[in-house]
């Protein structure tokens, strides 16, 4: 009874649709009436108001009184009054003087603003000027067939609720609410297109679940049964999109298809089974792509097939010891295979030129296949074969390649894109069989090959996927260094020649030659929440190039340190070398190119690491010379290393010193503090020097000691060196360095550098009279006392022989013959 009620509900609705369909068309015959007269009524309106206004006849006596005229001129303009001599009113009318045309010359034209962009909304309107139309026939439809499923699920679920159908009947009244939703939609194909569509949306689904359901939870059929059966479902629905001509259909049907092995899935599936039919759905999709064009069919049978293999692939083969690693490869490559056809064989069948989404579809698909390829050659025999690997993508790409060249109709980026493939793949065979990072170094070839095809092309959507690769490039990067140079369990690598610093080479070259191209960039990159101009992206290459180098030779030095003598001075003063030798060469090359924000940021870079120099850096020389004359230290490299740093240091003072002219206008602190900061380093690096080379030249001839008490013995002496170091060097020293300063300003007419020398006098003195003479040997008083006091004679005696250089710093400078 409830079966025949449905039914009969069905047919009222379908019965009901025709018999309304003539009050709907002669509504819609009416609004179409009612839109043209109105049309002609505001065209006649616009008729009207272009007609000049008619000139009324006035009896031609003559004008007793003058009468002024004022003549109207837009707000802009003053109001100018005239007085019109009396005349008769016919001459009146045909004189010039009262013309419109002289008024009209005063009136400025106005300006023209560009018309703004339509919002959404706008558009939907222009696109639906009929909003009764889309509606009734567009937007009612859908959620009719929405409502009328649902219908159907709760009056099912109310009879199954009151046991009036027992399971059979449940899935025949499935199977038949969707076999007539099919039917009605067949019969009103040609009449209601649109609205038969949706039907067989709601039919094909309503089978799909009706059979899921008599599968897992009623157990009215096997599993080999209810999949066939879904098998069917999905066949005749993308005979339906082939004869109905329907795209959306074809989306239906694969959806569907896909969800298939899950709807009949008991949870221990035969990947070999569900693969088949993944082949033998996407061999279907095949098929329909060599008739029609429907790239969303393409889309979708793609993406389910790379999600449902890559989840099968991170499940089943990386976390299982005993994986079916060659039947994985050989349904990759069947994937492979297929959808490289699929991208091709309608474009070559009708000679069509690709599409940006079509290039990327197959660059994804290449991509795709060799990572997949990659990952489970990397179980088989430890990666022997994937060089071989990589090598037979590049042979089977040339292939494809040379055998298309021949033919000229041919779209020629195709061509491109295979023969940059090509070199690709060629490019990385001997690193991936020298065990290279591979994935990273395939972005950063292809992301070059990308923007190249690009600018061959004329495709915009290549350059924009060339930005995402490099993106994925850079954190592919990223990961590789803190796997291979952070992870214990990883072999030891070689100096230099290692997996971890040639993929940052790599990486390197492809950042310069994305460079290089973007010169030639003609557009900018176009992205979904808006474009990246050139040169902004050319800045941020620029910058991500200086990055990378840093980190690739400081994470290599840094590993190969660590690993060599551990967490100890030798390692602290070879990464501060690395650091200020590339510092230095970071500042030659702006100043080079006068790049001005470059310097200004160089030389930022410069000054932080000068101090990180005399704050952290160069202290671990002391740190090694004292570790290693105690004992405590088997290697003594870093001492002729930081000979190095100290070159550098240099370097970097005296090309911060040359290129302040490029940095002009300087704020006036920078002026005043940076002699005092150079300075301050030189006075540094001075006394660092002398603690060094007393301590090294002293005990260099001594034996290292080896026992407890020759240890704590060599300590001492050690100590006690230091304090003679400080309390009789350093005050000679800084007199010293007092004494150049002071030479300095009065030659150089720098009262800056007069003020340095004093100061450093001033506390050189303060040392040594309230720290240095307690103590002090009295070899080191006198000599400490004598070239002090010499010094300060020296200076007095300059000071009173250019008396006029420090007076007036402005004055000329003196002769020979005056000093």
């Amino acid at each position: 009874m409830e079966l025949f009620l449905l039914v009969l509900l069905l047919i009222l609705v379908i019965v009901g649709n025709n018999r309304f369909s003539a009050v709907k068309e002669a509504v819609n015959l009416q609004n179409t009436v009612i839109g043209q007269l109105r049309a002609e009524l505001l065209a006649f309106q616009k008729e009207l108001r272009n007609q000049p206004a008619p000139t009324a006849e006035q009896p031609a006596e003559p004008i007793i009184e003058q009468t002024p005229v004022i003549v109207v001129v837009p707000p802009a303009l003053p109001i100018v009054e005239e007085e019109v001599e009396p005349i008769f009113m016919a001459e009146a009318v045909s004189a010039p003087e009262i013309e419109p045309e002289p008024v009209q010359a005063f009136i400025s034209q106005p300006v023209v603003q560009p018309e703004p962009k339509p919002s959404f909304f706008q558009r939907f309107l222009a696109e639906n000027p009929d909003l009764e139309k889309f509606i009734g026939e567009n937007l009612i439809n859908k959620i009719g067939i929405a409502i009328l499923v649902a219908g159907i699920g709760y009056f099912v679920k109310f009879a199954i609720d009151q046991h009036w159908i027992n399971e059979i009947g449940r899935v025949l009244i499935g199977v038949l609410a969707g076999g007539l939703l099919l039917g009605v939609a067949h019969r009103i194909r040609n009449t209601f297109a649109a609205f038969s569509s949706v039907l067989v949306a709601g039919g094909l689904s309503v089978l799909y679940f009706t059979i899921a359901i008599a599968f897992s939870d009623y157990k009215i059929f096997s599993q080999t049964a209810a999949f066939l059966i879904m098998v069917i479902i999905t066949g005749f629905a993308v005979l339906l999109s082939i004869t109905y001509n329907r795209p959306a259909l074809a989306v239906m049907s694969l959806i569907g298809g896909f969800a298939t092995p899950f709807m009949v899935s008991t949870g221990h599936g035969n990947y070999v089974v569900l693969f088949s039919y993944l082949l033998v759905l996407d061999c279907g999709m095949l098929v329909l792509a060599y008739f029609k064009k429907w790239n969303i069919v393409h889309f979708v049978a793609y993406g389910f097939t790379v999600l449902l293999y890559s989840l099968w692939l991170s499940t089943e083969v990386q976390e299982s010891k005993q994986a079916p690693y060659g039947g994985a490869l050989l349904f990759a490559s069947l994937f492979y295979v297929v959808f490289m056809a699929m991208n091709l064989i309608y474009n070559l069948k009708h000679q069509a030129k690709f599409s940006a989404i079509e290039i990327g579809l197959l660059l994804s698909n290449t991509a795709f296949y060799y990572a997949a390829g990659m990952l489970i050659l990397a179980h088989m025999n430890q990666g022997a074969y994937q060089g071989l690997f990589t090598a037979g993508l590049a042979v089977v790409n040339f292939g494809i390649a040379t055998s298309l060249y021949r033919r000229e109709v041919v779209d020629r980026t195709l061509i491109y894109l295979l023969i940059g493939l090509v070199v690709t793949f060629a490019s990385l065979t001997i690193p991936v069989q020298l065990d290279g990072n591979f994935i990273t170094m395939f972005w950063a070839l292809e992301a070059v090959l990308l923007l190249w095809l690009a600018q061959r092309s004329g495709l915009i959507l290549l350059s924009t996927a060339a930005v995402i690769v490099m993106s994925l490039m850079l954190i592919s990067l990223i990961m590789d260094w803190s796997a291979l140079y952070l992870d214990s369990a990883t072999p030891p690598l070689h100096i230099v020649f290692n997996k971890a610093f040639v993929t940052s080479v790599v990486a390197i070259i492809s950042l310069i030659t994305t460079q290089r191209l973007l010169w030639k960039q003609p557009s900018p990159f176009q992205f979904w929440l808006g474009q990246l101009s050139v040169s902004a992206y050319q800045y941020i290459i620029g910058y991500l190039t200086v990055i990378i180098s840093y980190f690739a030779g400081v994470c290599e030095l840094d590993y190969q340190a660590t690993h060599a003598f551990g967490f100890e001075a030798n390692r602290t003063i070879l990464l501060g070398t690395y650091n200020l030798f590339f510092a230095v060469g970071l500042l030659l090359f702006a100043r080079r190119y006068a790049l001005r924000s470059w310097l200004i940021q160089a030389s930022i870079l410069g000054i932080i690491l000068l101090f990180l120099y005399v704050t952290f850096f160069d202290s671990a020389t002391h740190d090694l010379l004292g570790a290693y004359f105690q004992g405590d230290e088997t290697s003594l490299i870093g001492f002729p290393v930081h000979y190095l740093s100290l070159l550098c240091v240099i370097g970097l003072l005296f090309l911060l010193h040359t290129i302040q002219p490029q940095l002009e206008p300087l704020p006036s602190f920078i002026s005043r503090f940076w002699p005092w900061f150079m300075g301050f380093v030189l006075v540094y690096i001075a006394s660092s020097e002398l603690y060094s080379h007393v301590v090294y030249f002293k005990f260099s001839g001594v034996d290292l000691p080896t026992t407890a008490t020759q240890k704590l013995d060599v300590a001492d002496r050690y100590y006690a060196l230091l304090e003679q170091i400080n309390k009789v060097g350093l005050p000679i020293l800084w007199g010293i360095c007092a004494f150049v300063f002071m030479y300095v300003g009065l030659t150089r007419r720098n009262r800056q550098f007069r003020i340095i020398s004093l100061s450093l006098f001033a506390l050189t003195l303060l040392k040594l009279f309230f720290h240095d003479l307690e103590g002090i040997s009295e070899g080191g008083r006198i000599a400490a006392f004598i070239s002090l006091g010499a010094l300060l004679l020296i200076i007095s005696f300059m000071y009173q022989r250019i008396k006029r250089l420090i007076l007036d710093t402005d004055a000329p400078k003196p002769t020979s013959e005056e000093l």
